[in-house]
């Protein structure tokens, strides 16, 4: 079984209790601190993926790490997925859980990338372009790439515009091998 469709698994029934339980945006907000703390912490999730170190012992080190510090659902749901000898897979989960949760809220997750920092006008007219595209509230976030020199590119899931010089200098490119051939 693939480790998206375990991640699904967790993550879903999780989603619908926290729902259930009224504790819907405090359990986001545990998972979102959990994927930031695997971004930053190597050791963390070497720990998580150890098959040397026992589940009921990772469980002990996430109760020890995150009782009192995460919502009552959260720290059960850690409790449980450790128990059930599937740790390894809370960094997908928790992944997982934020991808549902904001689908479930009408939220798009987009990234623009541009040649230099973009000011608030232009932040907001990137949030109204994926409004456009997509019917939904974006989640926009910004990286900065040099190498395309100018212009922008924005994802949106699996979908790509990229409207940067570099990508229109490697169109031109490709046209022009095109015709000579």
């Amino acid at each position: 079984m693939s480790i998206t469709r375990i991640a699904v698994r967790y993550a879903k029934p999780l989603l619908e209790l926290a729902q259930e339980k009224g504790s819907l945006e405090a359990v986001k907000k545990d998972m979102l601190g959990f994927t930031e703390l695997c971004k930053t912490n190597r050791d963390f999730v070497s720990m998580l993926k150890s098959p040397i170190i026992q589940n009921m012992k990772k469980a002990q080190i996430l109760k020890t790490i995150f009782d009192n510090k995460v919502d009552a659902l959260t720290a059960t749901f850690f409790d449980v997925v450790a128990r059930k000898n599937r740790e390894q897979y809370l960094p997908e989960i928790a992944k997982e859980f934020v991808a549902l949760y904001n689908d479930k809220m009408g939220y798009q997750d987009a990234t623009v990338t541009t040649a230099i920092a973009i000011d608030d006008q232009e932040r907001k007219t990137f949030e109204k372009l994926v409004a456009d595209i997509t019917g939904r509230k974006p989640l926009l976030s910004e990286k900065i790439d040099s190498e395309l020199i100018g212009g922008y590119r924005l994802n949106l899931g699996d979908q790509q515009i990229d409207e940067s010089i570099s990508g229109q200098l490697k169109d031109l490119k490709l046209k022009f091998q095109n015709e000579t051939i």
